[in-house]
C-alpha cells in the first residue's frame, strides 16, 4: 500500500528548499506520495514575528542553512530579490507582498492538480540555487515551470481570475499545519505526527518503515 505524507512548505524558507532533494529521492526510492502543501512564511503568517524573536535568529539561520547546503552539496544562495518584501534594518514587513503571494498561490494551484512537489522543486531552484539574478524578471520562472510540465502564464491568468479560491487552499494548509503540532517549515506530517526540519527525514523514514513503507 502506498503511504502518504504531507509536507508543509514555504518558498522563503531555506530549510524548505534544502529538504527538496532528499524528498525527491524518497519519492523515487519508496512507495510513497508526498503531498506538498504551501503555506506563507512566518514573516507573513505571523505579523511581527521577526520583531519579537531573538535578534540572533536571522544571522544563525543564514550561517546554518549555508553550511547545511555545503554539507549536502546543494547549490545555494539566498534569493535575489527576497520573496518577502521586508526592511532589513527595521524588519518591518510590507503590507503589499507581490512575490510571496504569487509564488504561494502558484504552489496552491499545483497542489490542486496533485503535482505541487514537481512544480515547487522546479521553481524553488530558480530562487535558491544561485544561478539566477532577478528570479522574478524575464522568463526564468516560466522556463522552470515548463520543464515541470506547467504553463506559467495560464496559471497566473487562472489565479488572477479567482484569487480567493487559491487563497482558501493556502488557508486550509495553514490550518492543518497548525493542527499538526508545529508551526515551522518544512514540516512533514505522517499519520498526524509532525517531523519538523529537513534534518528529521531519517526519523520520518524510520517511522514510515514501521508502518509498512517499502522500496519501489
Amino acid at each position: 500500500m502506498t503511504l502518504s505524507v504531507d509536507l508543509f512548505f514555504s518558498f522563503r524558507s531555506p530549510y524548505s528548499y534544502l529538504a527538496l532533494p532528499r524528498t525527491l529521492k524518497l519519492v523515487a526510492g519508496y512507495d510513497l506520495t508526498v503531498n506538498l502543501r504551501p503555506v506563507y512564511p512566518l514573516a507573513v503568517r505571523v505579523p511581527g514575528f521577526f520583531k519579537r524573536t531573538n535578534r540572533q535568529f536571522i544571522p544563525y539561520v543564514i550561517l546554518d542553512s549555508s553550511r547545511v547546503a555545503q554539507h549536502e552539496n546543494i547549490p545555494f544562495r539566498f534569493p535575489r530579490p527576497d520573496p518577502v518584501v521586508q526592511d532589513r534594518t527595521t524588519l518591518e514587513v510590507a503590507a503589499e507582498q507581490p512575490y510571496i503571494h504569487r509564488l504561494t498561490r502558484l504552489g496552491a494551484m499545483a497542489q490542486l492538480e496533485g503535482r505541487a512537489l514537481e512544480f515547487t522543486s522546479a521553481i524553488a531552484r530558480v530562487l535558491w540555487d544561485g544561478s539566477v539574478e532577478g528570479w522574478n524578471e524575464g522568463d526564468h520562472l516560466a522556463r522552470a515551470a515548463e520543464k515541470a510540465g506547467f504553463d506559467l502564464a495560464a496559471m497566473d491568468a487562472a489565479i488572477s481570475a479567482d484569487p480567493d479560491s487559491y487563497q482558501q487552499v493556502i488557508a486550509d494548509n495553514e490550518r492543518d499545519h497548525a493542527a499538526s503540532g508545529h508551526w515551522g517549515v518544512p514540516t512533514f506530517v505522517f499519520e498526524n505526527e509532525p517531523f519538523f526540519g529537513q534534518d528529521r527525514i531519517d526519523l520520518l523514514v524510520w517511522r514510515m518503515q514501521s508502518k509498512g513503507l517499502r522500496r519501489r
